[in-house]
């Protein structure tokens, strides 16, 4: 191994004294990156050295970091309205995302929040009491293998039992869990555990049943695993044919990662809920929406007060991040093209990796591209490949973060041809090294 990378294998003994990062066990990482500013896909190191962003930064940084036009808008907003308590205020930011959004996805009503989990608690927390409002005992929910949907305690609940939640498991309230059938290129086997996988989740139906929870297309987390948008609108129409709600967790999928605006879309189905946040705003500022239909909006309206949604959060609505979502919106329209013909960048890159010894179960949906890599140990997050070949990437002035033995690539939309084909180039050669 060269000079870089045994600079970033070796871990000194003092991390700052104050910071707690997220997701990292600090005895056996390296201390985080002195950043002094990023733009566009690219990320400065403080000697100035730039770093390519290949997972738009944990999956928000849609346009790219610092993008001059989402930016600007904030600082417009600033100057005339930074935050207002959104239980007795209206702004216009707010009015426009809501309108904007439910034109887009043909669900009527939008409750803010201020991320990703708390997206989907409001999600579950709508769906429960709703059948309680109508005065139907449905607590039943039922989640996906491989699942993982947040970090409070609903979003835990109905996300994969592992090692992120096990000193919280009997707090977590019980969920049935669905087969998800992942599928990848030359999978030929994909139909069958298609149809198993819905011939269980009807038995599971058969039980009065609240909510049906999923990540659309794509579950994230649990390892960028892809379903067919045909086992998607099966699901649909055996959740319908129970008369239970359907939640779409996009919180990673949404606002066009899946090569339409959401996931939903491109599986083509209708959800009852949906959880929204990451490339809300373009990256730039912390915000969740979770969307409903009228018919579900209309079930807590009346003079008893038990009907009340009880929820909110300080920064409900914040003007500045609605204002951000917004811009980033108006990129979005700007230029479609953008994201619909993503997948045909990947592509190409993608087709020279086939034949290659050490990966396996290659896939492709939108921006997001992946495959595992092959090993003699579990698979899985806690496989130490991908700490490799992180490793190597950075030496080379590559950022991914593989989950496990799974790589996988999902840049922001402005990365060029060029970056993109290094990104490539430094993966293909780091497995080299395992």
């Amino acid at each position: 191994m060269d000079k870089a990378m045994d600079n970033i294998l070796s871990y000194p003994e003092n991390w700052h004294q104050n910071i707690w990062p997220p997701f990292t066990q600090i005895t056996s990482s390296r201390p985080p990156l002195q950043i002094s500013n990023a733009k566009g896909c690219l990320i400065f190191k403080d000697n100035g050295e730039p770093i390519i962003d290949a997972i738009s930064s944990w999956w928000v940084t849609l346009h790219g970091h610092s993008d001059p036009y989402i930016a600007s808008a904030i600082y417009n907003q600033a100057k005339q309205l930074e935050q207002v308590i959104f239980a007795d205020f209206v702004h216009p930011q707010a009015e426009l995302l809501a309108k904007r959004l439910s034109q887009a996805t043909g669900l009527q009503r939008l409750f803010f929040s201020d991320n990703g989990s708390t997206a989907v608690e409001v999600a579950l927390k709508i769906a429960l009491q709703y059948w309680h409002n109508k005065g139907e005992q449905r607590h039943h929910i039922i989640a996906f293998e491989g699942a993982y949907h947040g970090d409070t305690f609903g979003a835990m609940s109905v996300g994969e039992r592992n090692l992120f939640n096990e000193p919280f498991k009997e707090m977590l309230f019980p969920v049935s869990r669905a087969t998800w059938p992942s599928t990848w290129w030359g999978d030929e086997g994909i139909e069958r555990r298609e149809e198993e996988a819905i011939k269980k989740l009807e038995i599971m139906l058969e039980r009065p049943t609240a909510a049906v929870i999923l990540e659309p297309l794509i579950q994230g987390a649990g390892g960028m695993t892809m379903v067919r948008p045909e086992f998607l609108q099966a699901v649909q129409g055996v959740v319908r044919q129970a008369k239970a709600l359907l939640i779409a967790d996009e919180v990673m999928v949404g606002f066009a990662r899946t090569g339409s605006l959401f996931a939903s879309q491109r599986a083509k189905i209708s959800p009852d809920l949906m959880a929204l946040s990451k490339g809300l705003t373009g990256g730039f500022l912390p915000m969740g929406i979770t969307m409903a239909s009228q018919e579900i909006y209309n079930t807590f309206l009346g003079n008893d007060p038990q009907k009340t949604f009880w929820h909110g959060h300080s920064f409900t609505a914040n003007p500045l991040g609605c204002a951000a979502a917004n811009a980033s919106l108006d990129l979005l329209e700007r230029n479609p093209t953008a994201y619909t013909n993503f997948e045909s960048r990947h592509l190409p890159h993608l087709e020279q990796l086939v034949k290659h010894p050490k990966i396996k179960k290659i896939r492709l949906t939108g921006t997001i591209a992946a495959f595992d890599l092959k090993t003699d140990g579990n698979d899985g997050y806690l496989n130490n490949t991908g700490k490799v070949i992180k490793a190597y990437a950075l030496a080379n002035n590559v950022f991914i973060r593989p989950l496990g033995n799974v790589i996988y690539l999902l840049p922001p939309l402005c990365i060029s041809d060029h970056q993109l084909e290094q990104c490539y180039k430094v993966i293909k050669s780091s497995l080299d090294i395992i």
